[in-house]
């Protein structure tokens, strides 16, 4: 599983765990294909934004305008907090990368708006992110 593709998926667990509340284990188990087995990176994306959720929140919160959080779409509060805590948190790999994987995935999701929205924000909170 290459990283485009644990980005993917760990953006699909964050979303059904935002959704459903289900746990992680069964959340990752439920977005792979029957030949995939999960990479460490996948595991690390959304095990790490789960565990630091209430501290990339609060970043993106601060980075909305005219907005709540709650008020986001599922599937872009997803990928936003997964791009912040890659940004934050995953040294090796270049945060401008994280940031246009993060748009790239929030077009592949929700189209041209959606990318256009997660961009600001991710432009908003990367002021902040060494914070």
């Amino acid at each position: 599983m290459n990283r485009r593709v644990a980005r993917l998926r760990a953006a699909q667990a964050l979303y059904q765990i935002d959704l459903t509340e289900t746990d992680i284990d069964s959340a990752i188990h439920s977005v792979l294909d029957d030949s995939e087995t999960a990479s460490e990176f996948m595991l690390e994306l959304v095990k790490g934004t789960i565990e630091h959720k209430p501290e990339i929140d609060s970043k993106i919160s601060a980075s909305l305008q005219g907005w709540t959080i709650d008020r986001m779409g599922l599937v872009d509060r997803a990928i936003v907090r997964m791009t912040l805590y890659e940004m934050k948190f995953i040294d090796d790999i270049p945060v401008n990368v994280t940031f246009n994987e993060g748009i790239e995935l929030a077009k592949a999701f929700g189209g041209e708006e959606s990318g256009k929205f997660v961009n600001g924000v991710l432009s908003k909170a990367m002021e902040t992110i060494q914070d």
